[in-house]
């Protein structure tokens, strides 16, 4: 509780501080404004005031234990539900706009229409002898004054809420190893919080001057010449004009360097690790591009090692599998630069190239789970030992399953399962038909069957490169996919002739 007790206390200085300015503010514009009057009247005025501050303060405080209630309630007590700390984090992350609303809400009204109602009745019965323009100004200024009065209170609660935020992202790691976030959520965008603010700034202290010029005139405004109004008018328009056009270059200015590297952010957030950021600012927002696109540089250099070596553990894998016969070794790695070269000619993306030679590296690693006296036999193999071979597909997946994060390996699994299956639905393990059998399962099956027929095997010869190329002809359509085996026949024949050629 002492971090909650801590920040109870800075949000109620703030708040005092604030409320203080406010009604030295406001008070000051009639309570000090030359109105010559009674004492008696001075002393009315400041009844009303008074009464009005203990309404604002009542009507206040319960809107402001109702929006800190939240917070109270899971500092009273230790532990609490996941979701309820998240709800108590997005709760305090609200606590600024909620100081605003408060602040122009019964913190506004409490003041001004107790205030302005009174007033306007003490008038009406004779207690005060100030003109009824008066309290319109007065009411003009008290609304201005709140709306300074609301900004201030809004950065301050922005700063004296950080501490509970640590203190709820702590408990939450403590409790339940998580940490609170708001995911990306925007409560209040930059670009409508630094428009309003330097508006503001720039507008508010405009008005009030001219609404203080106004009470120091008294009655002789009505007397003044039309020339004056006009001046008055356009200096008021210059004014506002300013604080307008200023408010949003100077959120342009901020904004602009967030947003580049916002987009940016986002780029590597979908591993589009490309270019940095474009170093097109001379301010501090320089330094922060120079440590963003440093910190680019080292995600980048990370990447490609952890590429590399994901190659060499696929390569390692598939050679270590090569390695238990003699008679296949190379294969995985020869099926892979078959499938590759498919892929290209089919169009594929560079990142499905990468995933198709991942497949095709591994779209064996099932025989690991077949006894050498079956995968190595060198003789013909009988029904069951047949059956036993054809599982390998199955078993590839099954290993491949079991590899952590398992959506590092997602992308494999359909090659590797399909690799053996037919183009006429007769292949195996599930009998799936053209266009059913997976994409890379599809690539590979043309690659795997011509590696397999040009290599000797323990019972066999392996056959000319023509003849395998010839046997690929003529099992378009039935146990190979039609387009992906022309491709590579289409290949194999522009190779040769220009092998012919030279």
């Amino acid at each position: 509780m002492t971090v909650y007790n801590t920040f109870i206390s800075r949000l109620k200085l703030n708040y005092a501080a604030g409320t203080l300015l406010a009604i030295t503010a406001a008070g000051s514009l009639i309570l000090f404004a030359p109105l010559n009057l009674p004492s008696e009247e001075y002393y009315w005025l400041s009844g009303v005031l008074f009464f009005s501050i203990c309404v604002m303060f009542a009507l206040e405080w319960c809107v402001f234990t109702m929006q800190v209630k939240p917070i109270r309630n899971c500092f009273a007590k230790e532990g609490g539900s996941y979701s309820g700390l998240q709800t108590v984090y997005i709760r305090t992350h609200r606590l600024p706009v909620l100081a605003v609303k408060r602040i122009l809400g019964p913190h506004l009204f409490g003041l001004l229409l107790p205030a302005a109602g009174l007033t306007l009745w003490l008038i009406y019965i004779g207690k005060l002898s100030i003109p009824y323009y008066y309290v319109l100004l007065a009411s003009i200024g008290v609304i201005i004054v709140a709306g300074m009065h609301a900004l201030l209170e809004f950065y301050l609660t922005s700063y004296t809420i950080r501490p509970v935020l640590m203190e709820l992202s702590s408990r939450s790691l403590r409790l339940y190893g998580k940490e609170l976030s708001l995911g990306g959520r925007v409560l209040l965008s930059i670009r409508r919080k630094l428009r309003w603010s330097f508006f503001m700034i720039g507008a508010f202290p405009l008005l009030l001057f001219s609404l203080s010029v106004q009470f120091r005139m008294g009655g002789k405004w009505m007397d003044i010449d039309s020339s004056y109004w006009q001046w008055a008018v356009y200096i008021l328009a210059v004014g506002f004009g300013f604080a307008f056009i200023g408010s949003r270059l100077l959120t342009r200015e901020i904004v602009l360097p967030i947003q580049h590297l916002y987009e940016k952010m986002a780029e590597v957030k979908v591993g589009q690790i490309r270019s940095g950021a474009s170093d097109l600012f001379s301010d501090e927002f320089s330094r922060l591009v120079s440590g963003f696109n440093h910190m680019l540089r080292g995600i980048k250099v990370q990447a490609e090692r952890n590429n590399q070596l994901l190659e060499s553990y696929f390569a390692t894998l598939a050679a270590a599998l090569d390695a238990r016969d003699r008679y296949t070794a190379g294969h995985s790695l020869r099926v892979a630069e078959y499938a590759v070269e498919i892929g290209r000619l089919a169009g594929l993306s560079d990142e499905e190239l990468q995933d198709l030679r991942k497949t095709a590296l591994l779209h064996d690693i099932g025989k690991m789970g077949i006894p050498d006296s079956v995968l190595l036999k060198e003789g013909q193999l009988s029904d069951e030992e047949w059956e036993r071979i054809k599982q390998h597909p199955v078993l590839g997946e099954a290993i491949l399953k079991r590899i952590e994060p398992a959506d590092a390996m997602e992308p494999f699994l359909p090659g590797v399962r399909s690799h053996h299956e037919r183009y006429d639905g007769a292949g195996y393990p599930d009998g799936l038909k053209g266009d059913q059998i997976p994409l890379f399962g599809r690539i590979i099956a043309v690659a795997d069957a011509f590696d397999a027929m040009t290599s000797d095997r323990p019972y066999r010869k392996g056959l000319d490169e023509d003849k395998a190329i010839s046997i690929l002809e003529e099992g378009r359509g039935t146990q190979w996919d039609p387009y992906f085996a022309e491709l590579f026949i289409e290949a194999y024949r522009n190779k040769r002739v220009k092998k012919q050629a030279q």
